[in-house]
């Protein structure tokens, strides 16, 4: 099971994204998990929302470069090692993660995983037992 991440590249300079977040709040679209990686010229915030095509939708209509990319939401226990056992899983399945990020809060971890193969990743992480999240 994957879900949908939208990926928005965002000119490093401030107000942008204000107005990312206002799109989404106008449009009633809310963001449950977001990362935002930078370099001095641009940026790329990743996020998971309820309605990733009508977000889409809404942020290419403000011209905003935006993409769809699938995904895996992992949940684990949030306790020493819980990590590195979905990690093993996927190594001896021979799935690399191209980059990842997490929140913990209480008794679990979410984590979202990007992989060459989101299917595939969602399968061997079932398979070892792990849950996954659904955002429908």
């Amino acid at each position: 099971m994957t879900i949908q991440q939208l990926s928005v590249f965002l000119e490093n300079k401030s107000g942008r994204l204000l107005e990312v977040t206002k799109v989404l709040g106008e449009n009633n679209i809310n963001m449950s998990a977001f990362s935002i990686a930078d370099t001095s010229d641009f940026g790329m915030l990743r996020m998971i929302v309820d309605q990733p095509e009508a977000a889409f939708a809404a942020l290419k209509k403000q011209n905003f470069s935006v993409s769809i990319t699938p995904v895996v939401g992992l949940i684990i226990p949030d306790k020493a090692g819980s990590l590195y056992h979905a990690l093993n899983a996927l190594n001896d399945a021979a799935i690399g993660v191209e980059y990842m990020y997490a929140f913990s809060f209480k008794e679990d971890a979410t984590v979202i995983l990007r992989t060459a193969d989101a299917e595939k990743t969602a399968q061997v992480l079932k398979a070892a037992n792990f849950q996954l999240i659904s955002t429908k």
